[in-house]
């Protein structure tokens, strides 16, 4: 998968790349950064007029349902590149009156589908090549100007990940909750993702069913102790959970903002001043309630050999990822903040929208909430909240 591994950097750097499938080729870019003057270069090259290719999830922010993952839209008049930002994720845009719209083509899907994995904005702009073109392309492909991937190369990429972690480095990292805790780092074969595993006390004395917490990065609330979300607090009471158990693992995800990163997180905390809470809030520029899978956990996970865990989460979704992935997840225990002022609505947003085991901890009776293990039941039915 080097080419389509390649193709999210060239992506980030605001380049076009040429998606290949069976019959045609489609010149894309990120309307993220795109300028008039690039636009008008990528429809040159490909001898025709650029679509606007959006996902589902802003789509229906616009006012559209639709079928499939993402939708192809042609304007009577290409706006320029600053109305195509709005139309990719300002909140209140309104689609043009003279556009139609269209199920993506494979091209187009996989265009947006890399856009979200390089954790831009999921807007592309799409030019299929014409005949006439072909040779043109072509020449800039072969003189590296150029970089062209094949669509089903993308998709798997995009659906499948970027292949076997890497275990890099490690050393031992004592920290103020666990001084007796060794940091590994694994890197995914993109080169653009690195995990973390947190192994925390001896292994001689693990529990039998091993203490273990999934927590994806979160650069305001882990590192600057931001007052809008919990992570900060869930972080350091993991670490210390595991070690009063008598050891196990953190493992730290590269997953920012539920998996889209931190530039369309900061997007979103804007929506979200604005009133919207934080599923809708990343609907608007593109998004699911929640872009992130953790085939990395379990690969890591296999790596460290732990097949039988203590799952410290409020996450349902860990649990049955874990459970579907043949991780023996035994028990589970949850791991609170504190509420605040600030944070209380995206709590409650958790529990309620997302299906969080929150409920104890956000009880209007103020009874303290219960951080027992509890054992769980079959995979595929959840516990109470």
């Amino acid at each position: 998968m080097r080419q389509a591994e390649r193709a999210i950097f060239d992506l980030r750097r605001g380049l076009p790349i040429l998606l290949r499938d069976t019959d045609r080729s489609v010149l894309v870019q990120a309307v993220e950064g795109l300028s008039d003057g690039a636009l008008a270069a990528l429809q040159a090259l490909a001898g025709s007029t650029a679509q606007l290719v959006l996902s589902r999830h802003r789509m229906a922010a616009l006012g559209r349902t639709v079928d499939g993952d993402a939708q192809a839209l042609a304007f009577e008049s290409l706006p320029a590149c600053e109305a195509l930002r709005e139309l990719a994720w300002t909140r209140g845009a309104r689609l043009p009156a003279a556009c139609t719209a269209r199920p993506a083509e494979r091209c187009e899907d996989a265009a947006v589908r890399l856009l979200a994995r390089a954790q831009l904005v999921p807007a592309a702009i799409a030019c299929p090549v014409l005949p006439a073109r072909a040779a043109a392309a072509a020449a800039e492909v072969a003189d590296g100007t150029l970089l062209a991937v094949d669509v089903s190369e993308a998709l798997r990429l995009c659906q499948s990940g970027s292949g076997q972690l890497t275990r890099v480095s490690e050393a031992r990292v004592p920290l103020s909750e666990a001084d007796d805790s060794r940091f590994i780092l694994f890197r995914e074969a993109d080169g653009m993702h690195e995990h973390v595993a947190i192994v925390i006390g001896e292994r001689a004395r693990w529990p039998d069913a091993i203490p273990v917490r999934l927590h994806s990065s979160c650069l305001t609330g882990d590192l600057f102790g931001s007052l809008r979300c919990d992570c900060g607090e869930q972080l350091r009471r993991g670490v210390a959970a595991i070690r009063a158990q008598g050891g196990g693992v953190l493992l730290y995800l590269t997953q920012e903002g539920r998996g889209i990163g931190l530039a369309n997180k900061l997007r979103a905390y804007g929506l979200q001043d604005e009133g919207l809470d934080t599923i809708d809030a990343d609907q608007v520029i593109g998004f699911s309630k929640d872009e992130r899978t953790y085939r990395v956990a379990h690969e890591m996970l296999e790596a460290l050999g732990i097949p039988k865990v203590l799952l410290l989460t409020n996450n349902p979704g860990k649990v049955e990822a874990l459970q579907r992935a043949g991780i023996n997840v035994v028990a589970r225990q949850a791991i609170y903040g504190a509420v605040t002022a600030q944070n209380q609505r995206y709590l409650h947003t958790k529990a309620n929208r997302h299906g969080h085991w929150l409920h104890d901890l956000l009880n209007e009776q103020g009874e303290p909430a219960s951080d027992e293990p509890e054992r769980l039941p079959a995979p595929g039915r959840a516990p109470s909240p």
